[in-house]
């Protein structure tokens, strides 16, 4: 049995959290589990979508809800980030360009928000003295062949060597690993949704043996929140979850309808990967979830392998194809 590492569990009462991407998927997820389970002395919705952030302040008002501030800006303008974090303790970072496609056409435009965006929140963290710093980051940075699973690989480096810039007085920074969430934009399950609503006579798939790893948006909010409050500095933390054929979800989702084979995408994998043979080495098991440490360490860290985690054997790896988990339509229920 892997061994488990006990840890406080996290408080937010009487603090101040900033949310980059707040009115995304996660991002108004994250928002609503706050605002429902704690009392925070500020919470600041930052965003670049002003419509976004006119609806969701009508359904979460700053009158029902003091505590909450609507900030329009971009992880791009580190002036902005600068003057938004300013007597903030924790910052949750989800902006990011998401769609595969988009970035293969679009590269310039991925970097910039991806990869030069990570690097504006770093600085605007250490400038604001920000506390504690929690980046999501995708199984696409795993062994990445797009663009977008690039930057993210890109953007969890800079996040993970931001602690040799601070040292043990912080801000401390760690990144959450995590697959594809269910029913968020960008995934498949509102593409099929949308077509099984129009009255679909087919659904498509880009290959039968497509796999990938599933997590849901509050089970993704409530791995944010854990790891906010385990976070040592420098780590990766990757949760356990099953894994499902993409043909299984669509037969779930329409028992009926037939598939129609459309070919994979531009730099779409058959499977995903949320921990390599090489993280491995330095990976730990610690009962719900895996621990990638880091490899180089220039401050003052205490190893989960300390208070008893276990290493991962060095040829580890933890594939959507391989998992122990699986995901069939009862599981799938189940899950939801």
């Amino acid at each position: 049995m892997p061994s488990k590492v006990k840890f406080p569990a996290v408080d937010l009462n009487g603090k101040s959290i900033l949310v980059t991407g707040g009115t995304g998927s996660f991002g108004q997820a994250f928002i609503r589990r706050v605002v429902a389970t704690f009392k925070p002395h500020r919470l600041i919705v930052f965003s670049r979508d002003e419509q976004k952030q006119v609806d969701l302040a009508q359904e979460l008002s700053p009158a029902t809800h003091p505590c909450l501030r609507y900030f329009i800006g971009d992880v791009r303008d580190l002036g902005r980030l600068e003057m938004a974090m300013r007597e903030v303790d924790y910052v949750i970072h989800a902006a990011a360009l998401k769609h595969v496609p988009v970035a293969e056409y679009n590269p310039f435009e991925c970097i910039n928000t991806n990869v030069m965006g990570a690097e504006n929140v770093v600085k605007a963290a250490i400038r604001a003295g920000v506390k504690r710093v929690v980046a999501l980051s995708t199984d696409k940075a795993a062994n990445p062949i797009n663009l977008y699973g690039a930057s993210k690989l890109a953007s969890d480096k800079i996040f993970i060597a931001a602690n040799n810039l601070t040292g043990h007085r912080g801000p401390h920074f760690a990144v959450v690993r995590y697959g594809n969430v269910y029913g968020s934009r960008g995934s498949v399950v509102p593409l099929f949704k949308k077509l099984i609503a129009a009255g679909a006579k087919e659904l498509p798939i880009t290959d039968p043996r497509m796999t990938r790893f599933w997590i849901t948006l509050e089970q993704g909010v409530a791995m944010v929140l854990s790891s906010l409050a385990e976070m040592r500095g420098g780590e990766i933390f990757v949760p356990k979850i099953p894994s499902m054929k993409v043909v299984d979800l669509a037969k779930a989702m329409a028992p009926r309808l037939p598939h129609k084979l459309v070919g994979i995408r531009p730099g779409e994998k058959l499977h995903e990967v949320l921990i390599t043979e090489d993280d491995s080495r330095t990976a730990v098991d610690i009962g719900d979830r895996y621990v990638i440490e880091p490899a180089i360490v220039t401050w003052s860290r205490k190893s989960f392998r300390e208070d008893g985690a276990k290493p991962l054997a060095e040829s580890f790896r933890y594939a959507s194809d391989t998992n122990d988990q699986w995901l069939d339509q009862a599981g799938l229920e189940a899950l939801l």
